[in-house]
């Protein structure tokens, strides 16, 4: 407690102190303190909230509403029911009655997703198709389940006249009841091809949907070896660009100045052999009539549009050889970063299964969010649907708010759980980075990291968390607007919410980035989120440059790393594929191949970014604040010494001849002196 007290009383100073202080001062891992407390209790109490819902739909029935059932008249199946005020057939015992049956289970609302028909609570599904109202007869005297309303006894189903609107339509298909939920669910699911059709548009006819589903069931071994090949290719990717950075980074840059100085001489050449084909052309029609010709107007357009294309290509390539001269120094950096963003994740080798853990807690936290929005959808007062005369639970009042908590609670817990994996990759590469002696890193530096984020930093997740909720809920709220509204709004409506949404997503880009490095300064030095954000900024402000070479040209390495794992896997797929099947057999297996693939490579290569993002301000950091002289030793690794080096090298050479061009004029000045000196002397 000693310790705790010492290290808060130190991280708070008086508002003097900050005045008088002239910079920042970074002490990486020397004092470390709870940080942005009262955001950490906010949350807390908003979990609570969250809680509160789940609780209250489980005690006001929602839930076994949900799990086990209801009818169309209000009543839970197996359980005994109470009974609804101005609602008949309600209150009865369904204890018996364990399955939900619905009289037209393929009535389906795709608009609503959700099945217009009566339900029925019934003690067995049928078992065969009952193509009659006879068998319908038959069914509920052998197997005691009756399928048509409560109020019509099964020994006068052929003779009633209610039976078109109270019995199920028919044929009744054979159906069987599904693992949990308790719903009669046809075998046979064609009366549900036109809600395939809806949902998959581009399928056509039942045989291909067909043919496509076989060959996903007997491609099923494949596509998970295939699947673990993308898993093993993501891991060997990030080994190896610590290797190939180097040869990587300057292909590509010279790639992309080769490809833009060809795509600009191309657009001249064509340019200027199109104007003189032009002129010879023209030259010949004006001496064959004399009248003007309507296509010499066009043909100017042409050579002016080629003229157009040219210029801005020359421009475009200009721009872009000055970036390439006054960044060249820069990419090196990225280079080195990369290589020792490497060595990071050989001795940190855990690293790499951070997105197993992020996934499978999103993955909890989604399907419990599933199951309370669920709980809510059956939660509330039963009320009478006039249109269909069907009961139904809906939430009014204050409590219809509560869908929206929860729509929020989607969103910040989210990305809460999303920063908690950039606070603890940050923690373990702060922690690798400012550790002179690498041998004595702690054993678990991940787990380490881990801690440190429970014990101190939940508070400033949270709110960092929540800024994104805050800029994320608009641009999803103008989303839904805009869909909502596809076709019947104006151009300038249109363009004024796409120009929001872009903006809005634009800002939480921003912010996410902002985030990612208050983090890092906030695993370093322990401040809270305001000041963390603050002091990283004003680093990524004074390397701006290095910033843009490092987002643009490491983020496009990546880039193609992604794409380089997604195109061996699909030809790995090829290959394995090709000795079991036609090719249209092949489409659906490689498509799911191919975006595992692509969200694998994804997720291990974005954990390699911020590595390589937490390196660049903990490298400038380091730079800012130390010079190699005694007592301020760098805390960098070989690699980026290395550079530096190379830096303050070609540093010392621009000084040295900037010295040799002004050292002439210093030279004619002592020479008039020293030819001045004699002559005094004799006086």
């Amino acid at each position: 407690m000693s310790e705790v007290r010492r290290s808060t009383s130190s991280s708070y100073r008086p508002r003097s102190s900050w005045i008088k202080r002239p910079k920042r001062e970074w002490k990486p891992l020397e004092d470390r303190s709870c940080t942005d407390l009262p955001w950490f209790l906010l949350f807390t109490l908003f979990l609570v909230g969250m809680c509160g819902i789940c609780g209250f739909t489980i005690m006001t029935g929602g839930a076994a509403r949900l799990v086990f059932g209801y009818d169309s008249y209000g009543n839970t199946c197996g359980q005994r029911n109470e009974p609804i005020e101005g609602v008949r057939l309600s209150g009865l015992d369904h204890t018996d009655r364990k399955f939900v049956f619905f009289l037209d289970p393929c009535n389906i609302d795709i608009i609503q997703r959700k099945i217009k028909s009566m339900a029925l609570c019934v003690s067995q599904c049928p078992t065969e198709e009952l193509a009659t109202y006879h068998d319908l007869k038959r069914f509920a005297m052998i197997n005691g389940s009756e399928l048509c309303s409560y109020e019509l006894p099964g020994h006068k189903y052929p003779q009633l006249p209610e039976r078109f609107e109270k019995c199920p339509k028919l044929p009744v298909p054979e159906s069987k009841a599904l693992p949990v939920f308790n719903r009669c669910t046809p075998v046979d699911i064609s009366c549900y091809a036109k809600f395939a059709e809806a949902v998959v548009t581009f399928v056509s006819d039942n045989s291909m949907l067909n043919r496509l589903i076989a060959g996903v069931a007997a491609s099923k071994e494949i596509i998970v070896g295939l699947c673990l090949l993308a898993l093993v290719l993501s891991m060997i990717l990030m080994v190896i660009i610590r290797y190939i950075s180097a040869v990587l980074v300057w292909i590509l840059t010279a790639l992309v100045v080769l490809g833009s100085l060809g795509g600009t001489s191309v657009l001249w050449w064509l340019y200027i052999d199109y104007r003189i084909t032009m002129n010879e052309t023209m030259t010949k029609d004006l001496r064959e009539t004399e009248e003007p010709i309507d296509g010499i107007k066009t043909t100017e357009d042409h050579a002016q549009g080629l003229l157009i294309y040219a210029v801005s290509a020359t421009v475009f390539t200009g721009i872009l050889l000055l970036l390439m001269l006054f960044m060249r120094k820069r990419v090196a950096l990225t280079i080195a970063l990369f290589h020792v963003a490497g060595k990071v994740f050989i001795h940190l080798p855990l690293l790499a299964l951070q997105p197993f853990y992020t996934f499978l807690a999103l993955s909890l936290f989604w399907v419990y969010w599933i199951m309370v929005l669920l709980f809510l959808g059956t939660t509330g007062n039963p009320e009478k649907n006039e249109d269909t005369g069907l009961v139904e639970f809906r939430l009014t009042g204050a409590l219809q708010y509560m869908t929206w908590y929860h729509a929020v609670g989607l969103i910040w817990i989210s990305e809460f759980i999303l920063a908690c994996q950039q606070m603890t990759v940050a923690g373990a590469v702060v922690t690798y980075y400012f550790t002179r002696d690498k041998t004595k890193l702690p054993v678990t530096p991940i787990l380490s990291s881990v801690l440190r984020l429970v014990r101190y930093h939940l508070g400033t997740v949270a709110k960092g968390s929540f800024i994104i909720t805050l800029v994320k809920i608009p641009r999803l709220i103008l989303m839904y607007i805009h869909n909502q509204l596809k076709g019947k709004e104006n151009a300038c409506a249109r363009c004024m919410l796409k120009t929001c949404i872009c903006c809005l997503w634009c800002l939480e880009k921003c912010l996410n980035y902002l985030n990612q490095n208050a983090y890092a300064a906030t695993a370093i030095n322990s401040t809270n989120f305001c000041t963390s954000a603050r002091d990283a900024f004003m680093i990524l402000v004074e390397n701006a440059l290095r910033v843009a070479t490092i987002n643009t040209v490491g983020d496009f390495v990546l880039f193609l790393g992604k794409i380089l794992i997604v195109t061996c896997t699909a030809f790995a797929g090829v290959l394995a594929l090709n000795y079991q099947r036609d090719y249209t057999e092949w489409v659906l297996p490689l498509i799911i191949v191919c975006l595992f693939a692509f969200l694998v490579a994804h997720c291990f290569l974005s954990i390699f970014e911020i590595v390589v993002d937490v390196l660049f301000l903990c490298f400038a950091i380091d730079t800012k604040y130390n010079n190699g002289t005694h007592g301020r030793e760098f805390y960098m690794d070989k690699a980026l010494m290395e550079f530096v080096e190379n830096s303050r090298r070609s540093m010392a050479m621009e000084e040295r001849g900037r010295s040799k061009r002004a050292r002439p004029k210093e030279d004619v000045e002592l020479t008039e002196v020293k030819a001045m000196a004699p002559g005094t002397s004799s006086a």
